[in-house]
């Protein structure tokens, strides 16, 4: 996604992170931050936990 200036919005960088530190998806992740907001421990522990499952 981008803002209105056409750059990458913030959340695209806290996505990309978790993706590549969890290995979940892109979808997977923008899904955990819209349920769970921006704090990263949360976000890192269920995204392990998802890849767990898998």
């Amino acid at each position: 996604m981008v803002d209105e200036q056409g750059r990458p919005s913030a959340t695209d960088g806290l996505v990309r992170r978790l993706v590549n530190e969890a290995g979940i998806t892109e979808e997977q992740a923008r899904e955990l931050i819209t349920f769970l907001g921006y704090d990263w421990a949360s976000l890192i522990r269920e995204a392990r936990f998802l890849v767990g499952k898998l």
